[in-house]
């Protein structure tokens, strides 16, 4: 749990700087579609993309199956768009964007690792449960009725070997009785 309230903890930072930053990169995409007619900022957008790789790979921690993300972006030398008929605002958009897609890559990995341990702690809380409420009582009461025949049987032999006693007894008294007769 200590190990799950810190991931919450990272998690929550990381998501209001990335919202900020999104608001920033917002503001600035709409001082630019305030500025360039919707025809050249689409053709500004449409224009070549650089490609990243992009690697996942699995780590279980406590028991959870949790992704590990690694990012290699290409470093951008130039904008994917002609300068010419865009507006400096849709410059600054997209850079703050670019510089922000790591942030945001880190957020998505956190918060999967996030919900990974919330269905690893949510499983362990049902078996705890099960534990508590099924096993523990079902094994109390087979105990109870494993020590209750146990007595009985106990109760039982004791009272044969009582029996057993009292005929030894008689059948030593009956011999007496014919030894002093003869």
């Amino acid at each position: 749990m200590r190990q799950f309230m810190e991931q919450v903890r990272r998690t929550r930072a990381l998501r209001a700087a990335a919202e900020q930053e999104l608001a920033e990169v917002y503001a600035a995409l709409e001082e630019a579609e305030a500025a360039c007619s919707p025809k050249v900022l689409a053709a500004a957008l449409l224009g070549p993309r650089e490609s990243a790789v992009l690697s996942v790979s699995v780590q279980r921690h406590l028991g959870a199956a949790l992704p590990e993300v690694s990012f290699a972006a290409p470093t951008l030398v130039r904008l994917p768009y002609g300068c010419a008929q865009t507006d400096a605002a849709l410059d600054r958009a997209f850079l703050r964007l670019a510089a922000l897609l790591p942030q945001l890559l880190q957020l998505a990995q956190s918060e999967q690792r996030l919900h990974g341990m919330a269905r690893e702690i949510e499983s362990a809380r049902r078996r705890v449960n099960a534990l508590e409420y099924i096993v523990i009582p079902e094994t109390k009461a087979a105990i109870r009725r494993i020590t209750m025949k146990l007595e009985e049987h106990e109760r039982g032999n004791v009272v044969r070997l009582m029996k057993v006693k009292e005929l030894v007894l008689a059948d030593a008294v009956r011999r007496r009785r014919d030894m002093q007769n003869l």
